[in-house]
């Protein structure tokens, strides 16, 4: 939501790591698709990309797996990963997503994304 639907801001993803970093959370896990690491096209606008390859290389972010097949794009289901990592580790959820879809999958997700939701917003660059 950093880029106003306009652009993917990774400097969003970098505020937001920021942002739990500095209140003592050190166990932070960010997923993006690895399409995100290609080339930006005129209708996807991507900015500050280096900021990805900063964070993976820190071993805060991790790329879902995506691939090429028959020239379109295949991609994971990655809010699968959110919310499994989050649960096996007693974690918190950070987005703005309900995962509507992934209660009605597990009852034990269930009630831990009815818990441990945390949604956000924006203000400019204050998160």
């Amino acid at each position: 939501s950093h880029g106003n639907k306009e652009v993917f801001s990774c400097r969003g993803i970098l505020l937001a790591v920021q942002w739990f970093w500095e209140r003592g959370h050190k166990d932070i896990t960010v997923f993006v698709p690895s399409w995100r690491k290609e080339q930006p096209r005129p209708d996807v606008l991507i900015t500050d990309q280096y900021i990805l390859r900063d964070l993976e290389k820190k071993k805060i972010l991790v790329f879902t797996p995506s691939r090429r097949v028959g020239g379109k794009r295949v991609v994971c289901y990655d809010d699968r990963f959110i919310v499994k990592l989050a649960h096996e580790s007693d974690g918190v959820v950070v987005s703005n997503d309900t995962y509507r879809d992934l209660q009605n999958e597990r009852p034990e997700w269930k009630k831990f994304i009815e818990e441990r939701l945390l949604m956000y917003s924006f203000v400019n660059d204050k998160y």
